[in-house]
């Protein structure tokens, strides 16, 4: 088993698990990282839920050859579609976005009424509601499917008046629906939590999973002992970016959202690492 001084894997489908590798920076500083984003073949959200098992898999063996120690699923699609297999087939920690975020959104809650607004797959697979219910037997769920959000996110969109626009019609159904909370059930949706907030409104608390995952990390690591002994020093040396298409393109897109630049990202064949079963 990978030491404590071993690095955290992270992945995504693109550059929506960045908001939870940003988090991982900020909360656990001294910890090393492996990020891949599959921006080949994202989005994951439209996929079937054997793909993304499978194509999750792949990506698992890639992070196998990097060493880590644990791994992050920074995707809420994978998350509700392979965590569980990921989790029977490695003998090292995985946790994916969801149920720290639904731990949290349990516990605000004043009136039991949730929101979810996530990818078509994430919503469709029901987690998020089997997860809140673990935590808070009141709660009534209300889900919001909102595919447009990850493409406007890719490009760049993030303060633009068609991404408002679309961000208001999709929230329209859960706003007639009364909820005190929202949890942004997409890693990209953060990166639009301005504009969430916005027209969610002062009285509806956002639940950033981004952030509570990195938190359900730090205590995982505690609890298994594999907290990093030693800070590596610069960023460069703690943290590795790989992608299976557009480095250029994510280089710059992760260096404008994440607290350090990223001096490589590098480009590889994920499908080269065909996992069994």
């Amino acid at each position: 088993m990978a030491g404590s001084n071993a690095p955290i894997g992270v992945f995504d489908s693109g550059v929506g698990g960045l908001t939870v590798a940003r988090e991982i920076m900020r909360q656990l500083p001294e910890e090393r990282m492996v990020y891949f984003g599959d921006t080949a073949r994202l989005p994951y959200g439209t996929k079937s839920k054997n793909t993304v098992i499978r194509f999750s898999r792949q990506i698992v063996r890639f992070l196998e050859t990097k060493h880590v120690k644990a791994i992050v699923i920074a995707c809420n699609t994978a998350t509700a579609c392979a965590l569980e297999e990921i989790q029977m087939e490695l003998a090292l920690p995985v946790i994916g976005v969801i149920d720290a975020a639904a731990r949290v959104a349990g516990s605000v809650t004043e009136n039991y009424r949730i929101g979810v607004v996530g990818t078509t797959a994430t919503i469709e697979s029901g987690m998020y509601e089997k997860a809140l219910r673990r935590y808070n037997e009141k709660a009534k769920v209300y889900g919001k499917a909102c595919p447009l959000l990850v493409s406007l996110a890719e490009e760049g969109w993030l303060h633009d008046t068609i991404t408002e626009e679309v961000v208001r019609r999709y929230l329209k159904d859960l706003q007639y629906k009364s909820i005190d909370t929202l949890i942004l059930g997409c890693t990209h949706y953060p990166l639009l939590r301005s504009t969430f907030h916005k027209i969610a409104g002062e009285d509806v608390t956002l639940v950033n999973p981004a952030y509570e995952v990195a938190m359900e990390l730090r205590e995982l690591l505690t609890r298994e002992g594999l907290s990093c002994g030693e800070d590596v020093g610069r960023a460069g040396e703690k943290y590795e970016f790989f992608v299976s298409d557009a480095a250029e393109k994510f280089c710059s897109f992760a260096n404008s959202i994440l607290p350090y630049d990223i001096e490589q990202v590098r480009q590889i064949d994920i499908e080269k690492f065909e996992a069994d079963g």
